[in-house]
């Protein structure tokens, strides 16, 4: 359950690199707590005896790690695509090439175990009930990305544990280490300090791009101007070279009118 948890600092490893998202030192701190909320869990179980040595358990982490680690390049692609991308086509490709490999995948690794079941109503039920939560769960997936990303999906789904054991205490009336409760109350209090302060990061966010889009009309406005003053300083140069010429053949045209005056003058003398 501890390795698990593996795929919340992949996420936000991911998410840093390639979305450049950054995360402040209050929503570490809160993946900080939930991830102690497992430990928690991890200890209670040590506590009640309730853990089983695996046959290969050197196997069995590295195969956990590796599908954490997989599960949060998915959430941080759908992430990606959620938020770039329509997302009514996300779903039509991701229940349709889902669905193609899920069937490629059940003819090959499930064949037997599919053969042996006694359909029946009864039978079905599960099947059918199992499906429509999936539906319900892909379905609502896009819209938590959207608004908080795939590293506080990641965090919820550390919540699946301690649910299953409410379902053991109130359902089927087993009796569980008292160290669950304090980690269910662990996770809960980090997703709330994660979450936390939610609208005040949009604010800031939406007064970063208002400044940047300000900031960006203003170089233009700016480079405009100087194109304009460019424009008016080359028009003012050209008039001032050609000014010299104009009073100079003035002055020419003056002198050669006080010349024929004198010597009109010479004549008449």
């Amino acid at each position: 359950m501890l390795l698990d948890c593996w795929s919340i600092p992949s996420v936000m490893v991911l998410t840093w690199i390639f979305l450049k998202t950054k995360y402040r030192f209050r929503k570490i701190v809160g993946v900080l707590v939930c991830v102690a909320g497992l430990v928690v869990v991890i200890f209670s179980d040590v506590h009640a005896g309730d853990r089983a040595g695996g046959s290969n358990p050197l196997k069995g982490d590295a195969l956990v790690i590796a599908g954490a680690t997989l599960y949060a390049i998915s959430n941080v692609s759908e992430e990606f695509l959620v938020k770039n991308a329509d997302r009514v086509e996300l779903l039509a490709m991701l229940g349709l090439f889902g669905a193609i490999i899920s069937a490629i995948q059940i003819s090959i690794l499930e064949r037997n175990e599919l053969k042996s079941i006694n359909w029946s109503a009864g039978a079905a039920l599960p099947f059918v009930g199992f499906a429509v939560a999936m539906f319900l769960f892909y379905s609502l997936v896009p819209i938590l990305l959207k608004s908080n990303g795939s590293t506080m999906l990641n965090l919820s789904l550390l919540t699946s544990d301690m649910w299953s054991v409410l379902i053991r205490v109130f359902a089927y009336n087993e009796k569980v280490d008292w160290m669950y409760f304090v980690a269910f109350a662990a996770v809960t209090i980090g997703l709330v300090i994660y979450s936390g302060g939610e609208k005040e990061d949009q604010r800031r966010a939406i007064v970063a791009d208002e400044d940047n889009e300000r900031s960006k009309r203003f170089d233009e406005e700016a480079g405009s101007a100087s194109r304009n003053q460019g424009t008016v300083d080359g028009s003012w140069k050209m008039g001032q070279s050609n000014q010299p010429g104009t009073a100079s053949t003035s002055a020419t045209e003056r002198g050669d009118s006080e010349n024929m005056g004198k010597d009109i003058q010479g004549k008449k003398s």
